[in-house]
C-alpha cells in the first residue's frame, strides 16, 4: 500500500458560522445544546472531509464543554482542525466563539469540543488518511494533547472490556 502525503494542519481548516434563531432555543430561551452539537459535528465533519479528501464520519466525541449560554440573535462561529490522525481515523478540534447582537466588543468563546472521525470509502469501509503535519506551537501542542485523549479512550475501553468479561 503506498504511503500517503502528509498535509498541513491549515489545509483541512473550517470555519462555519451562523446566526441563531428563535427556532433554536430551548425552554430556558438560549440556543439548545443539541443545536450546538450538530453545528459542531457539522463543521468537524468538514474538516475531517478536507483532510481526508473524501467522505469521513463521526466516530466518537470525546468531549463538549458549553463555557457560556449561547442567545438569539447571537453570530455563532464554529473553527475546526484536524488535530491528530492515524491510520484512518482523525481527531478534530472544534472552538466556537459568538458575537453578541447587542453589544460592541470582543468575542466570547462559548464552547470546545473534540471528535473523532474515520475516513470511509465508498463502500463504507475504513480507508488511509494522509498524516496531519503540525506546522506551529499550538499545533504541535493539539496534536500531543489529543494522543493523550486517544490514549484515555483506548484505555477506557480495555478496562469497559475487562469488566464485562468478569
Amino acid at each position: 500500500m503506498e504511503e500517503l502525503q502528509g498535509r498541513p494542519t491549515a489545509h483541512g481548516r473550517v470555519t462555519l458560522s451562523k446566526i441563531m434563531t428563535a427556532v433554536d432555543v430551548n425552554l430556558y430561551g438560549t440556543v439548545h445544546g443539541g443545536v450546538l452539537m450538530k453545528f459542531v459535528d457539522d463543521v468537524a465533519g468538514a474538516a475531517a472531509a478536507r483532510h481526508s479528501g473524501g467522505t469521513a464520519v463521526t466516530a466518537a466525541i470525546d468531549e463538549i464543554l458549553f463555557l457560556e449560554p449561547v442567545r438569539v440573535g447571537d453570530l455563532v462561529h464554529a473553527y475546526a482542525q484536524v488535530n491528530w490522525t492515524g491510520t484512518s481515523s482523525m481527531e478534530v478540534g472544534v472552538k466556537l466563539v459568538a458575537e453578541r447582537w447587542d453589544a460592541v466588543g470582543p468575542v466570547i468563546r462559548v464552547g470546545t469540543a473534540y471528535l473523532v472521525f474515520v475516513a470511509v470509502d465508498v463502500a463504507g469501509s475504513p480507508r488511509p488518511v494522509p498524516p496531519v503535519l503540525p506546522s506551529d506551537v499550538d499545533d504541535h501542542r493539539r496534536f500531543k494533547e489529543a494522543l493523550i485523549r486517544r490514549d484515555h479512550r483506548l484505555a477506557r475501553r480495555a478496562a469497559i472490556q475487562k469488566a464485562r468479561a468478569e
